[in-house]
């Protein structure tokens, strides 16, 4: 019952913290659980627990991580705008303001709420926050 709470408390914490590192650790203890299910002695358990907690952070949090992170040439919509430039076309503040990413004109904030960009300067988009871009 231990490596079944064990396992739980790690799935908590992997999906607070998206790092899978504790979702790897949570396959160990689930593999000691069933281990313990059959009876097996506790040493066996964490020997168990340990090599399959290795293996798996070893060898599969690698390729899950490369699948996770999408490269820029692959992003769509509006996670493809982030890095884009943008020109000023009306002065953008900490409030508002409008720039044109690739032939589109955006509402648009300062990400620097102390900085104020007037119209023709070149920006860069740091992120999309819903309809508004902020650049910087």
């Amino acid at each position: 019952m231990a490596w079944a709470i064990a396992a739980v408390v790690l799935i908590v914490l992997e999906v607070l913290t998206v790092n899978l590192i504790f979702i790897m650790l949570a396959g160990g203890a689930i593999a000691a659980s069933l281990l313990a299910l059959l009876g097996i002695g506790v040493g066996v358990q964490f020997a168990v627990f340990a090599v399959t907690s290795f293996l798996l952070v070893g060898f599969v949090r690698p390729v899950a991580l490369r699948h996770l992170r999408v490269p820029a040439s692959v992003r769509t919509g509006v996670d493809a705008l982030s890095g884009q430039e943008a020109v000023v076309v009306e002065v953008v503040n900490a409030r508002d303001g409008r720039v044109k990413i690739g032939g589109e004109v955006w509402s648009a904030r300062s990400y620097d709420p102390s900085v104020q960009h007037d119209v023709g300067e070149v920006l860069h988009v740091i992120e999309i926050s819903g309809a508004t871009a902020l650049v910087g």
